[in-house]
């Protein structure tokens, strides 16, 4: 009876494997085909099934894909261009991931589609965006308003959220319909880095008092960046991170995460999946508040036992996302700095941090 019973476990066993197998080499697969399809849509081919699998069989095929030799036309010859399979795209996307290992999609161009994501999200859906200008960085918001209005959300109603010691200094900008500015007085502390760990308070404090009643979704940015192309829908959802352009390329031994495990930002050498950007995330208000509150309470209990992560708050939000994973995590295009090497993998640069001085700034 006990054999009876233990082989009956085994081929349960045996068929959850094979169906969670199927599910995932299914999820691979729609994700291939939809970059075929992106690809096809910009060389004006019209693929068929026999085509795309075909397509599929090489990319399978590493030793096949990564020997230097002339392009595979045979598989291309009903296009009107012959594509080579070792063109940008190909090794982009082979090289750079599309699904976290948790199976939550990280944003690139082209794999997306925008309309149907338009079509998801109501249009009366209001978005708040929130940036601190304190001290000398509110030299950074006209720029910064001028480029929101061209590429952030167009068409959307967003409503600007402006955390600053300098109220008289934010500049008048034309919105368009159904935009607004609301300025949010706040005192600048000492050091910039107090400034920067500061801002988990006031965003907890501001979601808990204003947000939820106000906006759906909010987006956290750093005021001292440009837009440089369109940022839409396609980054909204329950928990969004962004993966750190200087990161994004180098090995998890590599990430500067917090190794001192007496501060409350500490991550063991066994965790941590990607290395993400605090000048750049989103989410629900809700899961906003609950990030921005427990980062908020771990930085001032650090600050009590007289410590300060390695990088402020940055090093408590990575702590934060290792253990409440995103729901959805966006590329370095969503994130860029125009110095760091790498930059040809990027189709867009979305959101690109403008050139200063530190020193200076921050003093």
């Amino acid at each position: 009876m006990r054999s009876l019973s233990s082989g009956v476990a085994r081929q349960r066993r045996r068929m959850l494997g094979l169906l969670l197998f199927w599910l995932v080499a299914s999820l691979i697969a729609w994700n291939v085909l939809m970059l075929i399809s992106q690809m096809v849509n910009r060389v004006n081919c019209h693929a068929n099934t026999t085509w795309a699998l075909q397509i599929m069989e090489l990319l399978q095929q590493p030793k096949v894909c990564a020997v230097d030799g002339p392009p595979l036309t045979e598989v291309l010859a009903h296009c009107e261009i012959a594509m080579d399979l070792h063109s940008q795209e190909i090794r982009m996307r082979r090289n750079l991931p599309l699904l976290t290992p948790w199976l939550a999609p990280i944003v690139w161009e082209g794999t997306f589609d925008t309309r149907l994501l338009n079509s998801q999200f109501p249009s009366d859906m209001r978005i708040g965006l929130t940036i601190f200008a304190v001290k000398k960085y509110v030299m950074f918001l006209q720029l910064f308003l001028h480029s929101a209005e061209k590429y952030f959300m167009v068409g959307r109603k967003v409503h600007y959220y402006i955390f600053t010691d300098q109220p008289d200094k934010v500049p008048a900008t034309s919105l368009a319909p159904g935009r607004f500015v609301d300025i949010l007085q706040i005192s600048a502390h000492s050091t910039w880095q107090e400034i920067s760990m500061r801002r988990m308070e006031a965003l907890s404090n501001m979601a808990k008092q204003r947000f939820y009643g106000e906006v759906q979704y909010l987006v956290c940015m750093d005021v001292d960046m440009v837009f440089g192309d369109s940022v839409g829908v396609e980054i909204l959802g329950e928990l969004v991170a962004t993966l750190h352009p200087g990161y994004f390329r180098l090995p998890r031994s590599r990430f500067p995460y917090e190794q001192r495990p007496k501060s409350k930002a500490y991550v063991s050498p066994s965790e941590g999946d990607f290395y993400y950007m605090g000048a750049f995330f989103a989410g629900t208000v809700v899961q906003i508040y609950k990030l921005t509150d427990t980062c908020h309470r771990a930085i001032m209990e650090d600050k009590s036992q007289g410590i300060e992560a390695v990088w402020h708050e940055e090093s408590h939000l990575n702590r934060y996302l290792i253990r409440h994973k995103p729901t959805k995590v966006l590329s370095p295009e969503y994130m860029w700095d125009m110095n760091l090497p790498h930059g040809d993998l990027l189709e867009k640069k979305r959101f690109i941090a403008v050139p200063k001085n530190h020193d200076w700034i921050r003093h």
